[in-house]
């Protein structure tokens, strides 16, 4: 009897405890292509496990599938899986009347694999802080959303919505309150702020472990600002700026007056050089400084003779009250003369041809785009894609492109322990593509599905965000009083 049961022991507890035991997960993206963004590689024939916010569980789909039951399986034979998209430049503004077709943009970006996005201050900061806490606790739905809350400024200053300083004291009375409001990174702009309290408030800010950036005086160069402690430049011009070999000069004639700023853009477009530029790019990516240039921005303005917009399709997803801001712009830009207009295709060229250079250096670009109002024809969504397509008709690789859409981000805000790649811990966010986004850029528009703090938005899902955001505008176009 005794002896029976030994020899029955093995085979119970065979039952008892399977030899491979299935977990429970939320989704299972099966057969995929994982591309592997920091190393520009592919990962063929993977399955990426997901358990509410967090990938749990990646390898080889053979290895993998079997271990986990899923409630939704994804099939993804074919297709070619990234980390979610960020755009790292964005605005929200206009005014209260135009909150609510602010917030219907926020479905666009995510209908376009954006699933994070850094606002760089409007003239709606409590709003736009208000959408943040409703995003990350889930009752509004749209993409992970970093604010720099109201930008620190000068004494009635061109920009609304912002913190006015005109003393040191104000300053920090700003930097309090900013950290009172929890704000990602602090935006400091210059169109009244003077260079003294610029420095200053870049330094006390680096003080306090806050991350800057912003608009850098003309009176100012910009390994000042560096030094004091801004953490990105934001659009390309800035970068330009440091590749002139008398910026030095030129800031100095600026401060003291003897150049207003029509003489001082000239002489910057004049005197940059390649051999400066390559040294002060060095010097950037040595201090940690990222660039965000917005190439696409300048690009939709300086050639609005060549391409009006007026056509566009995607007008239909932006507000009538939005479209409207876009007005000032393009006003500005029909007053120029041919000559104004030749000058302005010109010095697009000059900026973009500097992205290379900032690559080869070895600075950190990050894909931004500007979008949102004032901002003429730059549309949430698709802006990025243009925004990428840019970058690699500039110089750069897709797969330096693609890098700086997914990983630059996180890497800004330090947190590539959680973002910009897809391994067991990072948070789900995710795009399931149709083509290969190594081979070519414009794959990261052929998007098929995007997981967005783990939960799947399929093709038809993504469809319905952008007929909704279209139903909603067309609304509010039929009731805009002409």
């Amino acid at each position: 009897m005794f002896k029976s049961l030994l020899s029955a022991l093995p085979l119970a507890l065979a039952f008892a405890f399977p030899a491979h035991a299935v977990e429970q997960a939320d989704v299972v993206i099966r057969h995929a292509a994982v591309v592997d963004v920091a190393n520009a590689r592919i990962l063929p024939d993977q399955a990426v496990v997901l358990r509410g916010e967090d990938i749990v569980a990646v390898g080889p789909d053979a290895d993998v599938a079997g271990n986990w039951r899923a409630k939704r399986v994804v099939d993804g034979q074919g297709r070619f899986l990234i980390p979610g998209l960020w755009d790292m430049h964005v605005h929200f503004g206009g005014g209260p009347a135009l909150i609510e077709e602010n917030k219907a943009l926020l479905p666009l970006y995510v209908a376009h694999g954006i699933t994070s996005i850094r606002d760089a201050s409007g003239d709606l900061p409590e709003q736009v802080l208000a959408w943040r806490a409703a995003l990350r606790e889930g009752s509004l739905a749209g993409p992970r959303l970093f604010t720099s809350g109201a930008k620190i400024e000068g004494i009635r200053p061109v920009w609304k919505g912002t913190l006015e300083v005109g003393d040191e004291a104000g300053v920090d009375a700003a930097l309090a309150r900013l950290r009172e409001d929890r704000v990602d990174f602090v935006k400091i702009t210059d169109s009244t702020l003077t260079p003294s309290l610029f420095l200053y408030a870049l330094s006390r800010a680096r003080e306090a472990g806050m991350r800057t950036s912003g608009h850098i005086p003309m009176a100012l160069t910009v390994p000042q600002a560096v030094d004091a402690g801004i953490r990105s430049l934001e659009h390309i011009d800035y970068a330009f700026k440091a590749g002139v070999k008398d910026e030095a000069a030129i800031a100095a004639d600026f401060a003291a007056g003897r150049v207003d700023r029509a003489e001082a853009n000239r002489r910057l477009q004049r005197g940059f050089d390649r051999d400066t530029a390559l040294a002060a790019y060095r010097r950037l990516a040595a201090a940690g400084v990222f660039v965000t240039p917005t190439l696409n921005g300048g690009r939709i303005i300086d050639f609005l003779d060549a391409d009006d917009h007026q056509d566009d399709d995607y007008l239909a997803y932006i507000g009538p009250g939005l479209r409207a801001t876009y007005a000032w712009r393009v006003e500005r830009a029909a007053k120029a003369t041919p000559e104004q207009v030749a000058a302005r295709h010109a010095h697009y060229h000059q900026l973009a041809a500097v992205l290379p250079l900032l690559q080869q250096a070895g600075v950190t670009i990050m894909a931004g785009t500007d979008a949102g109002f004032l901002n003429s024809y730059n549309y949430p969504g698709i802006g990025l894609h243009e925004e990428l397509a840019l970058y690699v008709k500039e110089g750069l690789t897709p797969a330096q492109a693609l890098a700086s859409a997914t990983r630059a981000g996180p890497a800004w805000f330090d947190r590539l322990d959680r973002y910009g790649d897809i391994a067991p811990g990072k948070a789900a966010d995710l795009v399931l593509l149709d083509r290969n986004p190594l081979e070519d850029v414009a794959a990261t528009r052929a998007i098929r599905a995007v997981v967005l703090r783990g939960a799947v938005h399929d093709r038809a899902d993504l469809d319905r965000m952008l007929a909704e955001t279209r139903r909603q505008v067309a609304d509010w176009n039929a009731r805009r009083v002409p």
